[in-house]
């Protein structure tokens, strides 16, 4: 394992040059302390977890001190915000501090979010709060031990630094990690401004970097969106098929490796409401939860016309109508293992579909607990239990019972079939009270608890000694909370 000394740069990024991003150095924040780190995403640079224990990991991760080989960068993109292009975005608040290769081979961004202003902070202070840095670090590491891809984040660091929201807050950083920090705003800067010559290099240097196999084939960039789309057809539908809400699906949030990316206002379904809007900034409903689908398809729209000038227009319109079947097929099989399905009938989707209706009518039904539980014990005697949260009993009983004679067709029994659905269906969620417990806690300078969160939230599916309050139930007032942007 190495130490914070050893890590080895290679800036590919940055040797684009200034026409890419910009040099900015972080603006440190006063007394950095470790809020909280993730033994998992440090390993992915091989450093020793020890090392988060020491002093210098809070400086170097509050931009008080700098590697020699780090160059910090301000990447410069655009996006349509809320269906509105805006025509120059970039790094507001985050830079990216280099690229580190892994003993395996593998590069990593190191990008420190809240480190200061930039050319592009329109305004802005630069800096992150507190409790937006917590909830970013919880959300990219959970969402990584449910299996959903995503960025990872390697630590929080506090300060006693103020600044100002709906009221003074404490500055923090996150530092951010993915193989790319590349974004569909990225090519929608390039392509609006008319430099294509920048587009054809930024599509060259993604290309390379991280879609090698695309080159390989005849139309390597029409390759390339093909696999973006499949990607992200593939991320849309673990969001859905778990009650993930990004809630804001803006182009410049969308990663071009199709992970999870920028976590703003999200939250995961507690009880099931299909039109669940988690971001109180979005009046319109823009990015419920369900429009989620449909919204990322738009985006996929949006990159691809940023491709026209290299791309056939066919090409893309033949690779974005492979979304919605994608998604469909990717969703169904993941609700067939979620009900403990591992064969393929042809009235699952109904079966699926029947019981989202029945979650909806009454709102009632906590979405992830209900198929945990299902698992617990035979259908027949689960489904009695679960019974009572419907609303139309006789519409539950007929669905339960058309379940209970498809499960009684899978080969398997029922130690097997506990076995099996407990492996896909969390015990523990990332609720949105229970960061904000944790986030209270922190703001006083207690951190055990978002230390305690996170432990047991990186392991979702199993069961934990003395965790029982973390797989309960939310409280009524828990259900409500009201997340912004603001950060």
């Amino acid at each position: 394992m190495k130490r914070l000394d050893d890590l080895q740069f290679d800036n590919r990024f940055a040797r684009l040059g200034d026409t890419f991003s910009i040099e900015v150095l972080p603006e440190p924040i006063a007394e950095p302390r470790l809020v909280v780190a993730s033994p998992s995403a440090m390993a992915l640079l091989d450093l020793d977890p020890a090392e988060s224990e020491r002093q210098v990991f809070a400086e170097l991760f509050s931009g008080n001190q700098l590697w020699s080989d780090a160059e910090p960068r301000a990447m410069v993109y655009s996006g349509h915000q809320f269906g509105s292009y805006n025509p120059r975005l970039g790094d507001g608040r985050g830079l990216l501090l280099g690229e580190v290769r892994n003993a395996a081979g593998q590069s990593w961004d190191l990008h420190l979010k809240g480190a200061g202003q930039t050319p592009f902070s329109r305004m802005g202070d630069g800096r992150a709060v507190l409790r937006s840095s917590i909830r970013e670090f919880l959300a990219s590491e959970y969402l990584h031990a449910l299996g959903i891809p995503s960025s990872r984040a390697l630590c929080v660091i506090g300060s006693s630094t103020p600044v100002w929201r709906e009221r003074q807050e404490s500055a923090a950083m996150v530092l951010r990690l993915a193989p790319s920090h590349v974004r569909f705003g990225h090519f929608e800067y390039f392509y609006y401004t008319r430099q294509h010559e920048h587009l054809k290099t930024l599509l060259e240097h993604v290309l390379a970097q991280h879609f090698p196999a695309c080159l390989e084939q005849a139309q390597p960039y029409a390759a390339f969106f093909r696999e973006v789309v499949e990607r992200n057809a593939e991320l849309i539908a673990r969001w859905q098929a778990y009650g993930f809400c990004h809630g804001v699906m803006n182009t410049d949030n969308m990663s071009i490796l199709g992970i999870t990316f920028d976590y703003g206002p999200y939250a995961f379904l507690d009880d099931f409401d299909e039109g669940h809007i988690c971001n109180h900034s979005d009046s319109e409903g823009r990015y419920s939860f369900s429009n989620q689908v449909p919204i990322g398809q738009w985006n996929l729209a949006a990159l691809a016309q940023a491709l026209t000038p290299y791309v056939d227009v066919d090409e893309l319109r033949a690779s974005i109508a492979l979304f919605l079947p994608l998604y469909q097929a990717q969703y169904l099989d993941l609700m067939r293992k979620r009900l403990g399905l591992s064969q393929a009938e042809d009235g699952d989707e109904a079966l699926v579909r029947r019981l989202l209706q029945l979650m909806q009518q009454g709102r009632a039904v906590d979405y992830n607990l209900f198929f945990r539980r299902l698992g617990e014990q035979a259908p027949e005697e689960a489904v009695k239990v679960l019974r009572d949260d419907f609303v139309d009993l006789v519409a539950f009983d007929a669905w339960a019972s058309d379940y209970c004679a498809r499960a009684a067709r899978e080969e398997h029994d029922q130690a097997q079939r506990r076995q099996r659905m407990h492996a896909v269906n969390p015990l523990y969620v990332l609720r949105n009270y229970l960061a904000q417990q944790a986030i209270e806690a922190a703001e006083r300078g207690d951190y055990a608890p978002v230390r305690e969160l996170h432990e047991v939230l990186g392991q979702p599916f199993t069961e934990q000694a003395g965790k029982q309050r973390f797989a309960e139930r939310p409280p009524e007032w828990g259900k409500h909370l009201e997340i912004s942007c603001s950060s």
